[in-house]
């Protein structure tokens, strides 16, 4: 089994409000239905998601009733993300059910609080595949906060043991620095954690709200620590998902686990 994320830089455009990759993310469903391996997918929010939550000030908490209706534009938006991410699954005849974080998981000051792991199991036994993602939810501290794709990641991969990790990101990888800024940035095609703690990430100029490329840097770390591996891959490029999947090598970069 296999927990994959598919990024919002990848199946949306980040700059853009609103604005669904279709034919990226029909390509994605193609190579999973073909690939026929038994995952749980995460999804990023995108420009969905991260440009809202960013004008309303989410993550910091409910302390307006401005906030409180930026809360639910924003849950309504994500749910629309979500809808085409099951429609492109469902046409490539995989099936797929949704499970929102919002009526699931709970929070407390941003750290998860509880979470319906049962749910998700039931579905996989019964050959579904679960698709949740980044979302807004309820938070026994803040009120409410936002619950970010790769905490959902973290958190599953802990519950579920997988064989390994998959993000889908808009870069071959990881690299040495950020390549959309600078173009002496090196690629890395493999790392532990040590190799992790070592490198610097710079934001990219589109709103994010969970921390960007540090965001998952820190949640790689934390499931390398389970002994389970991570793998990073290029959306954008044809066959490199299937082919992950199948377990063929393709340029991508790998985090190993900690087997200690």
């Amino acid at each position: 089994m296999f927990v994959l994320k598919l990024g919002g830089s990848v199946i949306t455009k980040k700059s853009e409000q609103g604005c669904f990759q279709m034919e990226i993310m029909d390509n994605l469903a193609r190579e999973i239905e073909k690939a026929n391996k038994k995952l749980i997918l995460v999804h990023g929010a995108g420009s969905f998601g991260h440009i809202l939550a960013k004008q309303y000030e989410l993550n910091k908490g409910c302390k307006n009733e401005d906030q409180i209706h930026g809360f639910s534009l924003t849950h309504a938006m994500v749910q629309t993300l979500n809808s085409f991410v099951l429609k492109s699954l469902h046409n490539h005849n995989i099936s797929a059910i949704s499970l929102s974080p919002h009526s699931i998981v709970k929070l407390n000051d941003h750290r998860l609080a509880r979470m319906d792991y049962k749910i998700f199991g039931e579905y996989l036994d019964k050959h579904f595949t679960p698709v949740t993602f980044g979302d807004v939810v309820l938070d026994e501290k803040l009120g409410f906060s936002i619950c970010s794709g790769d905490l959902l990641v973290m958190a599953l991969a802990k519950y579920f043991k997988p064989e390994k990790v998959i993000y889908v990101m808009d870069e071959d990888g990881l690299y040495t620095s950020n390549p959309k800024i600078n173009k002496d940035a090196e690629f890395i095609e493999s790392a532990t954690i040590k190799k992790l703690e070592k490198l610097t990430t710079v934001r990219d100029v589109h709103a994010d709200v969970t921390g960007g490329m540090r965001g998952k840097i820190d949640t790689m770390k934390n499931i390398s620590r389970l002994g389970i591996d991570t793998i990073l891959l290029n959306g954008n490029k044809q066959e490199i998902l299937y082919n992950i999947l199948i377990g063929k090598n393709v340029k991508s970069t790998i985090v190993y686990g900690d087997k200690k």
